[in-house]
């Protein structure tokens, strides 16, 4: 139980990054709902997607600066998802019908990801290697940048948050901000300029240990201002204002039942259609891969080095889609671009994850017509800063100084994640990762010996701790190279595990080759080979 000095302390801290992360997510779950429904009265289940994650996840999770919500990586799924189970009985295809088998489908990925959890499935989040994990994080810093560009020119053709090369617009990453650049808004451009800089100048110390930004964020400052700026061009400067796709556009509901209208609820009548479990499925899996990396990424920047549980994470997050998909939410993932805004502005604990859930509903709730108003060139700016901080040049230094069996995997998924998208990049850095552990592991089978000996002496053989069926390629080779009359010691004593292919070429080489090269060999610690079945 907090006490009221510990709440104020934390309140300092996590108020500010909850009003950030609450700017970053708010057009993320917009734009994120219009994609994957395709329709713009479905836009509030984003936002739910976004409460729940924020409030629910994020008070069930151990992770203290984990940020949850709908995420970019399950656009095509859902889309996909609705358009398949929109299809009626009768043949004809009801988008809504196929929005309220979504939203089954999600409460019962949400089970699954609970299963998942209490089964400790969570430990696959262990296995991830730094190096990917660390090129993951630069990648995602470098597409936020990338993506944001044509948003800060005003060009809002691609939804904000996209992560894939290959658009929605039938663009892609670059000949988006080609376009960006021939068909750009002075406006947009202008207020992009100015809420950069802002950022930039509000950063430094002068002003960021003022009172004042101890509960009001720069980001706050910049927001109010873009709208300024806007009216501004409204009235009295020659300049055209931004308006419909350049603002925010959160649903407004007149009274509370317009607002209470924009909740969807499943249709459970359709339990026993197969294709409800193939998508949950779908939607359990990449959800909870895409929440244990971005658990992992967000453990290894977080200032205080704590470690989150990935069986709690998925437990979280399971009860979070139960929850998001039965009032007919998005399917909710953690989500790397929200956890690191959260901790570059600061955030000390979950409570920052919390007040932005709340911020979202109230928002939503209450002021949708001011929220409206948020140009998004200023909310790109922010993105910016946020894509900036991730992929520092010193990021690349670091990894350069750790050499290349980390430096080729880093880079490996950079462009990878660039070229594809998130899960693919993240999958084709694990295979060189995969592939370089394999190469030292062949290099490093034993220590080296001295083929070119004198006369008489030993050659000495230390097998590694760990010797496995990779390393019999270079056993054999160097076996091959030995020269006659030589006195060969194989010392096993520092390796806590030999493979059997191992222990067989070593076996095969003393009883039959070494004996047609007048080789003696002398076997320290290296156990017998057990007897293989007749006829194997």
């Amino acid at each position: 139980m907090l006490g009221k000095s510990d709440l104020w302390s934390r309140l300092k801290t996590d108020l500010p990054s909850g009003i950030v992360v609450y700017f970053v997510a708010l057009p993320l779950c917009l734009a994120i709902a219009q994609v994957s429904t395709g329709h713009s009265e479905l836009l509030f289940s984003g936002i739910i997607a976004g409460v729940i994650g924020g409030i629910v996840v994020g008070a069930l999770s151990g992770s203290q600066l984990g940020v949850s919500g709908p995420a970019a990586g399950l656009v095509v799924i859902v889309s996909d998802g609705i358009n398949k189970l929109g299809l009626k009985p009768d043949g004809s295809i009801d988008f809504m019908y196929g929005f309220q088998g979504l939203v089954l489908a999600v409460a019962l990925a949400g089970i699954l990801q609970l299963i998942a959890g209490y089964l400790k499935a969570g430990i696959i989040g262990n296995y991830f290697p730094s190096a990917v994990i660390r090129g993951m994080l630069a990648a995602i810093g470098i597409t936020i940048i990338l993506k944001e560009i044509p948003h800060a020119l005003g060009y809002d053709k691609d939804f904000m948050g996209d992560e894939s090369f290959s658009q929605t617009d039938g663009h892609n990453t670059f000949s988006e901000i080609y376009y960006a650049f021939k068909y750009n808004s002075t406006g947009a451009i202008l207020i992009a300029i100015i809420s950069i800089s802002l950022l930039i100048f509000l950063e430094r110390k002068p002003f960021k240990n003022l009172k004042i930004f101890k509960f009001a964020p720069a980001a706050l400052f910049v927001v109010l201002i873009g709208i300024f700026i806007n009216y501004l061009f409204n009235s009295s400067v020659n300049i055209p204002a931004l308006e419909g796709e350049h603002l925010v556009q959160l649903p407004i509901a007149n009274n509370l039942n317009e607002f209470l209208g924009f909740f969807k609820f499943p249709d459970l009548g359709r339990l026993s259609d197969p294709n409800i479990y193939a998508i949950a499925l779908t939607i359990a899996v990449v959800a909870s891969v895409e929440t244990l990396l971005s658990l992992e990424a967000t453990d290894k920047i977080d200032p205080q080095r704590r470690v989150a549980s990935g069986n709690r994470e998925l437990k979280a997050q399971g009860i979070g889609n139960i929850i998001s998909g039965l009032i007919g939410g998005l399917p909710i993932t953690q989500v790397i671009v929200r956890s690191s805004a959260n901790i570059n502005a600061g955030a000390n604990s979950k409570l920052s994850t919390i007040i932005h859930g709340i911020i979202l509903l109230l928002s939503a709730m209450l002021i949708p017509r001011f929220i409206n108003l948020i140009p998004l060139a200023s909310l790109s700016a922010i993105l910016i800063l946020v894509g900036y901080k991730l992929a520092k040049v010193s990021l690349f230094k670091e990894m350069y100084k750790l050499g290349w069996t980390q430096l080729v995997p880093f880079l490996v998924t950079i462009i990878a994640i660039l070229a594809t998208n998130l899960l693919k990049g993240i999958g084709i850095g694990m295979l060189v990762a995969f592939l370089a552990i394999i190469r030292e592991s062949y290099r490093n089978t034993f220590q080296s010996i001295n083929i070119d000996h004198d006369p008489g002496e030993a050659l000495r053989m230390e097998l590694s701790d760990m010797v496995t069926f990779i390393n019999k390629g270079v056993l054999l080779t160097t076996f091959n190279n030995l020269p006659q009359n030589t006195h060969l010691i194989i010392d096993g004593s520092k390796s806590k595990y030999i493979d059997h292919d191992v222990l067989e070429v070593i076996h095969e080489f003393r009883m039959h080759q070494a004996k047609l090269k007048s080789i003696r060999v002398e076997l320290i610690n290296i156990p017998e080979m057990k007897a293989v079945p007749s006829g194997h």
